[in-house]
């Protein structure tokens, strides 16, 4: 295969451009997500790290994703240092921003082969943000997958990819685009640089600079045209809009807290209580003829951090609850044990008349590393005291969320377990018709509860499922099929929700596919860093 001659007009654009645009690039994609949303700025900010790293050194490229990685997860995970103070929050930025920092020396890398092969810029920019999101959704420690670029894009069209190959492809999409913008600008930049204002149309007359013209401006106008075309043309993809299963009905019960903040721990027994209340009220509007006979109650995590197998009051109370309003309830509870020590996250299912089925129990796959347990605690101590708050490290379970509550089959997730490809994924597989997602955002904000709902919608697409988030303090509510919130609830407030909802059992594209669309774009990043390293081997690259 012959290849094109190298485009080698001009260098990487200088460092007091670059930096600016770095930074701007962090903010950009800050906006994009929620609680701001404008998710146009998605591709813009990944534009703008593309135009700063493009040719550069290795060691600028770095910085420079380092610059706009810090500028993104700095303000994006503020919500972390609202009660532990600023030091988690400024180790997990600056650990997440070191993946964009890794982003700018693969952009910087495959520099030659986005010059060499022009048309190639936009895949190759879409394949280096997949492959950098494979790698920080897994690591350390499981990874931590917030901030990935398809959970900006839930109110844009390009959210309907996620029912052909999930957030992955989305993720691709999004960069792609924004290769797409930095290609038709970078190119518009060197033809402006290298035409002359005052040069004379060519003398064979007005077509021939027509001709001319034109030529000069396709490599601006096709990738923007594409750009474009790749957004608009994502409507086209089907997804589901209403499931063709059976009819339940569900409430969702967000009984608030005395109190946020950490300490919401030691209000243990009156946000049992609100949940409680909140199901006997619900109940009497049901007996007035005021709301529909819920099918199922969901409450969400931590709604009972007494454990109710261990303690009769608390048992008690939730027995209370189900019997009064009639249908099971999907409690969010702190299970001690197995191991002195140890406790579990878990949600289980408990009915009315009969108490707690234990075989309808579902303990949290993903415990959250310095939150949920400590790794490496004699180490983490050194850094901060503040490990040592948490007494008992979480153990995880080792089955699927899939809780088969009477007339519906649950898919259960536990907060940050949402945005985990997999273990939402695991759910379907095993039957699930209805995807839940259980948090506790009481030592949080706004922002981060509407972040996750994003997550929430990108997986209701995803999957073709109806899904329902509910949280101890709100952003509550349900989520059609094809990504639709409905009865979203306040922040910090008491509220139950109630709503039909069609069940599906089909299976879209991207549930078949599983994670093959992740292995294939991450596999095709690692190849162009590897024909990146050919190329530069067999060319003498200007230094930046």
């Amino acid at each position: 295969m012959v290849l094109p001659p190298p485009v080698t007009t001009g260098g990487p654009l200088p460092l007091t451009v670059a930096v600016p645009l770095a930074l701007a690039a962090g903010l950009a994609l800050l906006v994009a997500f929620p609680p701001y949303g404008v998710w146009p700025l998605a591709p813009v900010g990944v534009a703008l790290l593309a135009a700063a790293a493009h040719r550069r050194r290795l060691r600028a490229g770095a910085g420079l994703g380092f610059l706009t990685g810090v500028a993104l997860f700095a303000p994006m995970l503020a919500w972390t240092n609202l009660h532990t103070g600023y030091l988690p929050w400024v180790l997990l930025s600056l650990l997440q921003a070191g993946y964009l920092a890794l982003l700018g020396v693969a952009t910087a890398w495959v520099s030659p082969l986005a010059d060499r092969v022009r048309w190639a810029w936009p895949v190759l920019t879409g394949l280096l943000w997949v492959g950098q999101e494979a790698l920080r959704d897994r690591t350390p420690f499981g990874g931590f997958p917030w901030g990935r670029l398809a959970f900006s894009q839930d109110t844009s069209p390009l959210l309907r990819l996620a029912a052909w190959g999930g957030a992955p492809l989305v993720t691709f999409a999004t960069a792609l685009v924004g290769g797409l913008l930095v290609t038709a600008a970078w190119r518009g930049w060197v033809t402006a640089r290298h035409t002359p204002q005052d040069a004379t149309p060519p003398a064979d007359g007005p077509q021939d600079e027509r001709v001319t013209r034109g030529r000069r401006w396709a490599p601006v106008g096709v990738p923007a045209v594409v750009a474009v075309a790749v957004v608009v043309g994502s409507l086209l993809v089907p997804v589901a809009t209403a499931g063709s299963g059976a009819t339940v009905t569900v409430a969702i019960v967000q009984g608030n807290v005395p109190r946020l903040g950490l300490d919401f721990n030691a209000q243990r027994q009156a946000v049992l209580n609100n949940h409680v209340d909140a199901t006997i009220d619900l109940a009497a509007r049901v007996a007035a003829g005021q709301e529909r006979q819920p099918d199922l109650v969901v409450w969400p995590e931590n709604s009972s951090d007494i454990d109710p197998l261990r303690n009769p009051t608390a048992g008690a109370r939730i027995s209370q609850a189900a019997d009064t309003v009639r249908a099971p309830i999907l409690v969010g509870a702190v299970l001690l044990g197995p191991g002195p020590g140890q406790v579990r996250n878990a949600g289980i299912l408990w009915r009315p008349g009969t108490g707690a089925d234990l075989s309808q129990l579902y303990t949290k796959r993903h415990p959250v590393p310095f939150a949920e347990y400590v790794p490496l605690r004699d180490i983490a101590r050194m850094v901060s005291k503040q490990v040592d708050l948490i007494r008992a490290d979480f153990v995880p379970g080792s089955t699927p969320g899939v809780v088969r509550a009477g007339p519906v089959v649950l898919g259960d997730v536990i907060c940050f377990e949402v945005a985990y490809d997999h273990v939402v994924r695991d759910t379907v597989d095993g039957g699930a018709q209805l995807l839940v997602v259980q948090t506790n955002n009481a030592t949080f904000d706004v922002a981060e509860a509407r972040q996750q709902m994003a997550m929430v919608r990108l997986r209701a697409v995803e999957h073709g499922r109806p899904a329902l988030m509910a949280s101890t303090v709100g952003v509550s509510g349900f989520v059609a099929p094809d990504g639709r919130v409905s009865d979203a609830t306040g922040f910090n407030t008491r509220e139950v929700v109630v709503r039909q909802l069609r069940l599906d059992d089909g299976r879209t594209l991207a549930t078949r596919l599983g994670w093959w669309p992740e292995v294939t774009l991450a596999a095709l990043a690692v190849a162009a860093l590897i024909g990146a390293a050919v190329l530069r081997r067999r060319q003498r690259v200007r230094p930046g």
